[in-house]
């Protein structure tokens, strides 16, 4: 069916004299092959923490977002805190992903998300979605205690890096449909605004 009245398109509907699946109107797809294709592009800050500096799982988050259309920035390894806010403020990404996997992410990720949450006059920061995932502390086992300690914090989803990388991929199409509705992971997961209380890292 043709559909010329511009906008997100349902998977089927197609516009008259478009070419590519990837033609946009603003941030809105005009012609939809499959549902992932219909849901808007997001721009993603990737980063680690300060004490990490390891590369690859950033180098690998990035490959799996840019796979679901994200536009990713990705500051890299051993990151302060004010490089983070800094370029959060910058761009107003609508996601900022925090990998880590030196077992000190527990500890780093509190005093980041502590510092984001507590910018004065920012409602931006204070609503943007931040999950954090990997070997988050020095056993390398999920541990229910961590993530709620992190969940309370500020953290929207904490990803323990044992699970597999589909929650995460769930949590970024949830995000980018820009449903409200809580997304149910499996797994006796626990959920906030977007994610969840037992996904993962970057494996």
């Amino acid at each position: 069916m043709d559909n010329k009245t511009g906008g997100a398109v349902p998977p089927g509907d197609r516009f008259t004299g478009l070419n590519s699946s990837w033609d946009r109107a603003g941030d809105l797809m005009v012609l939809a092959d499959t549902p992932a294709e219909a849901l808007r592009r997001l721009d993603v800050v990737v980063t680690s923490l300060s004490s990490d500096a390891h590369t690859w799982n950033l180098v690998y988050l990035q490959l799996v977002l840019e796979e679901l259309r994200c536009q990713v920035t990705n500051l890299g390894a051993c990151t302060p805190n004010e490089t983070i806010l800094r370029a959060c403020v910058e761009r107003t990404p609508d996601l900022l992903v925090i990998s880590s996997v030196n077992g000190h992410g527990v500890h780093d990720g509190l005093r980041l998300i502590r510092t984001l949450r507590a910018q004065s006059g920012s409602d931006f920061l204070a609503a943007l979605p931040v999950v954090i995932g990997g070997r988050l502390d020095a056993t390398g086992r999920a541990d229910p205690g961590t993530t709620a300690r992190l969940l309370a914090a500020g953290f929207d989803a904490v990803f323990e890096d044992t699970a597999g990388v589909a929650p995460f991929r769930s949590l970024v199409h949830r995000i980018a449909a820009d449903a409200p509705a809580p997304l149910e992971l499996g797994d006796g997961t626990t959920l906030t605004r977007y994610g969840s209380g037992n996904p993962i890292g970057a494996q």
